[in-house]
């Protein structure tokens, strides 16, 4: 998922740095990979089919990570672009659309500067948390007018987030260790959140603990490697982002709940309408 702070050049290497470190151990984060990429793809395109019509629609995902949603809707048949502020992440997502079979044109890009003409795509996906690695009301509105902009005439938006409604009531400063797989091949992720005071913003630590190779043939899992990566977030409250969303100059913005759309997280539509 992924981008950064356009008026910090620091903070937009750090995010690239943050999912270039993290783009091979991702698929980590979930007990299966696979099957995540398959339910978030089913997903996503009962709400695109619903909303724009049956017939399979081009679709950009603008922070796609390493594949995680844009492969899950390749593999519904919608004609896929990637982009993503990572070169690695980038360049994994194109490898897994080829390991399966699909034509998914893949680049490393800044949604704040997407390199389509205007009108290129019938829908934009932004999902996975990845808009609020921006931390100004600037850049969310650059990258949100550079997706408006690539959109058509009545193209679709999508985006989701963390649930920070509730998250900013209570400001957690860990998440729970999840344990994934088993016997040698299990891992461990947790994370710690440093919250700054405005409220709003948190500086992040993602751990993994993933068991270590040995050269000994040894497959206890007794050796464990860590892994550490750091960034930031602005934990947007929905009115915020549905109103940045409409000062960008969609229409309609709406939030669906998980138990509505069957998404894992909070997701936002809004609509591209012609200027009268």
């Amino acid at each position: 998922m992924n981008d950064s702070n356009g008026g910090d050049d620091g903070n937009n290497a750090s995010v690239a740095r943050f999912y270039d470190q993290l783009a091979a151990d991702y698929h980590l984060i979930y007990d299966d990979w696979d099957g995540s990429t398959e339910r978030q793809g089913r997903a996503l395109d009962t709400v695109i089919r619903s909303t724009l019509g049956p017939e399979p629609a081009t679709v950009l995902d603008c922070a796609c990570g390493i594949g995680t949603q844009a492969v899950g809707l390749a593999l519904r048949g919608h004609r896929v672009t990637g982009t993503d502020i990572s070169p690695a992440a980038a360049g994994r997502a194109g490898r897994e659309a080829a390991r399966r079979g699909l034509e998914m044109p893949v680049r490393a890009a800044d949604m704040r500067a997407l390199p389509f003409g205007e009108g290129s795509f019938d829908v934009v996906v932004c999902a996975d948390n990845s808009l609020p690695h921006l931390l100004t009301d600037d850049d969310l509105l650059t990258a949100l007018g550079e997706m408006r902009r690539v959109l058509r005439d009545g193209g679709l938006l999508l985006i989701s987030t963390r649930p920070y409604d509730r998250i900013r009531r209570s400001r957690p400063v860990s998440t729970a260790p999840q344990l994934h797989g088993s016997g040698a091949g299990r891992t461990v992720t947790f994370q710690l959140w440093d919250w700054s005071e405005d409220g709003e913003r948190y500086d992040l630590e993602h751990f993994q603990l993933i068991p270590a190779d040995d050269d000994t043939g040894d497959d206890t899992g007794d050796d464990w490697r860590v892994e550490v990566r750091r960034t930031t977030y602005w934990a947007l409250t929905e009115r915020q982002l549905a109103a940045l969303v409409t000062d960008a100059g969609f229409d309609g913005p709406a939030w669906r709940q998980p138990e509505d759309s069957g998404f894992f997280q909070p997701l936002l539509t809004a609509r591209r309408h012609a200027a009268p």
